[in-house]
């Protein structure tokens, strides 16, 4: 789904809507483009498809970047929110590209279900759930909201598919609590209500109800996984705050956006240096931990300091 990203980012930037004709192996990518739609819509051989009551996409478990296995750390099997936000936007370009008018309407079907399954209004914040937990074969209106308050949930503002100016608010002042210098926490220290185990070999490794672990280290499979995608921050998405910040809350935002981007300096002077680490313990000291160099983390701090800098960004209608 980031490959539709990809290409609308490449249009853009090049002022070229030819890109769409290119040859790809007999096909041009605008049909390669309508052809994965259509193939996640009809269902994949591993299971892969779309809900035809909301619309939105079910992803068996491990098939999101929260990808740890063997024992699974955040299986997430359901509809996670970053796969419908991605799904939203690629539905929202098919249906600036071809005239078939069902991209549009399937585009609008998603945004409209994202809003009526996903937010969650609790005692002291309103965000949204990071996935509606299912089997196979169960809808997204049939399926269980995961509370738990994760960084997933920027990507429907970043992409587009929740503009509610207040909404969108919302949604920053809850992930507010999973920010440290230079990274942000995969999960909130808090409660959840929908358990979340860990097993390895039949015993039960974290406390279901507060899976939050603020440290990574130790074993692989009994420690660093249960860690990994439950507490450990993240550099990749850490942009992702910032960038949504200056498009919900416009340009008097953007000094505030690029000072927490700033915080990144911590992390790059120390390390591997100039270079940002794959995770951070989300408990201080905020030990580096992982890969010293992430690809995906130095990109993307370089992609958003260039467009707040740039002034690019757009703040989501009032």
């Amino acid at each position: 789904l980031w490959f539709y990203v990809a290409c609308r980012e490449l249009m853009e930037a090049s002022g070229n809507r030819k890109l769409l004709q290119t040859d790809c192996g007999g096909r041009s990518l605008k049909t390669v483009m309508i052809s994965l739609a259509e193939g996640l819509i009809a269902g994949t051989e591993n299971g892969i498809r779309m809900d035809d009551t909301s619309g939105l996409i079910f992803s068996p478990s491990h098939y999101t970047w929260m990808d740890t296995n063997y024992p699974a750390g955040t299986p997430r099997e359901g509809y996670p929110i970053e796969i419908q936000a991605l799904w939203h936007y690629a539905l929202s370009l098919l249906g600036t590209i071809d005239k078939t008018p069902r991209w549009k309407k399937l585009a609008e079907q998603v945004r409209q279900s994202i809003h009526d399954l996903f937010v969650i209004e609790a005692d002291d914040f309103t965000y949204l759930a990071d996935s509606l937990g299912a089997a196979p074969g169960i809808g997204a209106q049939q399926a269980e909201v995961d509370d738990a308050l994760r960084s997933n949930q920027l990507l429907a503002v970043t992409l587009g598919a929740v503009r509610d100016p207040k909404l969108c608010r919302q949604i920053l002042d809850a992930c507010e609590q999973l920010l440290i210098p230079g990274a942000i926490r995969s999960l909130a220290d808090r409660p959840v209500t929908r358990p979340a185990p860990i097993y390895r070999d039949g015993h039960l490794l974290n406390d279901p109800i507060n899976p939050y672990w603020g440290h990574y280290r130790g074993d692989e499979d009994t420690r660093r996984k249960p860690a990994y995608h439950n507490g450990t921050a993240w550099t990749w998405p850490f942009p992702s705050y910032a960038e949504a910040l200056v498009m919900v809350y416009g340009d008097q935002a953007r000094d505030t956006a690029l000072a927490m981007l700033g915080s990144a300096s911590e992390v790059i002077n120390n390390g591997c240096m100039r270079q940002v680490p794959e995770v951070i313990d989300g408990n201080t000291p905020h030990i580096q931990r992982g890969c010293g160099a992430q690809a995906w983390g130095v990109t993307e701090l370089y992609r958003v300091v260039k467009k707040l800098k740039a002034g690019r960004s757009e703040a989501a209608p009032q």
